[in-house]
């Protein structure tokens, strides 16, 4: 049951729109912004943000293992053996362990820029007994918002012979290896690219002036052909609203108290983003969702974005 909640229409978007819009102590969030340049941070301490977030919650037990996402993307469950999945921004690994549970044939590599984080995320899905999660799971250390994703992802001459159907010789990746170092000259060759991108709840903590470029990057690393899977927040959910005035670092962007941004997508701003990079839209839409909270018996409106981008063949 619980899983199900994921993915049924509880409310209207529209209707909570016309709610928020209506109300005048809203309105804050409704202004437009102008943006200080003195304000904007560098990109370092955006990702050192999330790193001492991600140490505060070393424990695992912030993050809750993203069961529903394989009933929101049945394309990780039914692919066949040999298929890619670059998980971008993978945390504790609360996205990349139910994608290895559902496919034991599926191969995750997963990237996050907190080193700690990846070593949480090995211990975690280690400790998860999958079947053969040491030759399935490789992490590597990447902000693919500021450096991009090291070429052995998919270099142009791999993905040229796999537009022409050739066969693909490719070496193991060694074992908990992260360094970009490890590349092509270790390897001899990449990996050919992947043939799915999962970006859930990662583009939203990226500024909003660095989404085209890390959009980019996803689409170059994926195979013609290939699947983005998109989850993140949406506009005038719940955690939106709770922000104050003096927290907003842009129009739908928001700073919290300990460094870490969030930002909250209309489908419209989704849709202009990847289509920009080269995407084709497979699928589009709000989630809404009423929850409840059982100690206060609060009702929670949340809002998420959920979408399907694939790359031209």
């Amino acid at each position: 049951m619980e899983a199900a909640e994921y993915f049924s229409k509880d409310f209207e978007w529209e209707e909570l729109r016309a709610e928020v819009e209506n109300d005048p102590s809203l309105r804050c969030h409704l202004l437009p912004f102008e943006s200080n340049p003195s304000s904007i941070k560098a990109a370092d301490e955006d990702s050192a943000a999330w790193k001492r977030f991600h140490v505060r919650h070393s424990s695992g037990k912030f993050f809750k293992e993203r069961r529903y996402l394989l009933k929101e993307f049945p394309e990780l469950v039914s692919c066949g053996e040999h298929y890619k999945v670059l998980e971008v921004g993978c945390g504790n690994g609360s996205t990349a362990l139910p994608i290895l549970r559902g496919n034991e044939h599926i191969i995750v590599y997963a990237c996050d820029c907190s080193t700690e984080t990846l070593e949480r995320a090995e211990e975690i899905i280690a400790a998860a007994n999958v079947a053969s999660v040491r030759h399935r799971f490789h992490t590597f250390c990447c902000d693919f918002s500021t450096t991009g994703f090291p070429e052995w992802l998919g270099c142009h001459t791999c993905q040229e012979i796999f537009l022409q159907k050739q066969q693909i010789c490719l070496s193991d990746v060694k074992e908990n290896n992260r360094n970009d170092a490890y590349s092509l000259k270790e390897r001899h060759c990449c990996i050919g690219g992947v043939d799915f991108v999962t970006l859930v709840f990662t583009l939203s903590a990226v500024p909003f002036q660095r989404m085209p470029t890390s959009i980019k990057e996803c689409f170059s690393v994926l195979k013609p052909g290939g699947i983005l899977l998109f989850r993140d927040y949406g506009l005038y959910d719940m955690t939106m609203l709770r922000f104050k005035s003096d927290q907003r670092v842009g129009f739908r962007e928001y700073m919290r108290s300990d460094g870490t941004r969030s930002y909250f997508f209309c489908l419209d701003t989704v849709r202009h983003l990847f289509l920009g990079a080269g995407f084709i839209e497979l699928e589009l839409e709000y989630c809404c969702v009423k929850s409840v909270n059982r100690r206060n018996g609060n009702s929670m409106l949340r809002v998420w974005v959920h979408g399907k981008f694939q790359r031209p063949m």
